[in-house]
């Protein structure tokens, strides 16, 4: 007999119309918040994510250190002002009807993303998605220590994702998830429904090859 069923959606171009990192990024530079060079090194990593060959451990870790000593209530003030403006009219409308398939078959409904709780939560709650799995910013003292509490991406997915279906008695062989990236293909392989969403190229190759079902919510 199989466990609980569980779907899992990923964030960026597949429950949202948007990649959250640059909309992100592009919110600090028009507040002033973000010099030209390093608006451009985003642009150059954002290309880098969607071929699949970032160093997403490196990057991140790099930073999140630079957010060492800032406040955690600032960055919560300015991403509620972030999602409200810039996030929350990009829900693609198709994923809001596979939400509801999940909802209405019993299905336990997680945002898995490699994204902060910053970003992720607001989203997760505009949808009513209870469950969240994000990577974490340590925080000591109301401030931002610099380190990172948790990893989301990858191979990290799949361990956060293993972790919490253990704490809720999810099967996730007879699971699903829905993503766009091919940096997702671990989590894509431990489920038992892979769903292409929005694919990037090596995903797509990779997803005819499987026999995985795709689709475009633009």
């Amino acid at each position: 007999m199989t466990g609980v069923q569980a779907a899992f959606f990923d964030m960026d171009n597949t429950l949202l119309r948007v990649e959250t990192g640059m909309s992100w990024v592009r919110f600090l530079y028009s507040r002033g918040e973000l010099s030209p060079r390093m608006f451009a090194k985003a642009i150059y990593w954002s290309t880098l994510y969607k071929l699949a060959v970032l160093d997403m451990d490196a990057v991140f870790t790099k930073l999140i250190a630079d957010l060492r000593g800032d406040s955690e209530g600032e960055m919560i003030a300015k991403c509620e002002i972030w999602y409200r403006d810039h996030v929350a009219p990009e829900v693609a409308p198709a994923a809001l009807v596979a939400l509801e398939h999940h909802r209405q078959a019993g299905h336990l409904i997680v945002l898995a993303t490699g994204s902060t709780q910053y970003a992720a939560r607001p989203v997760a709650r505009g949808v009513g998605i209870e469950h969240v799995l994000s990577s974490r910013l340590e925080v000591d003292g109301g401030t931002f220590t610099g380190r990172p509490a948790a990893l989301c991406f990858g191979h990290h997915k799949v361990k956060l994702a293993e972790a919490w279906a253990t704490e809720h008695g999810v099967d996730l062989t007879a699971s699903y998830f829905y993503s766009d990236s091919f940096n997702d293909l671990p989590m894509l392989e431990r489920v038992g429904t892979a769903i292409a969403i929005n694919p990037d190229a090596r995903l797509r190759r990779h997803a005819k090859r499987r026999g995985w079902p795709m689709h475009r919510w633009a």
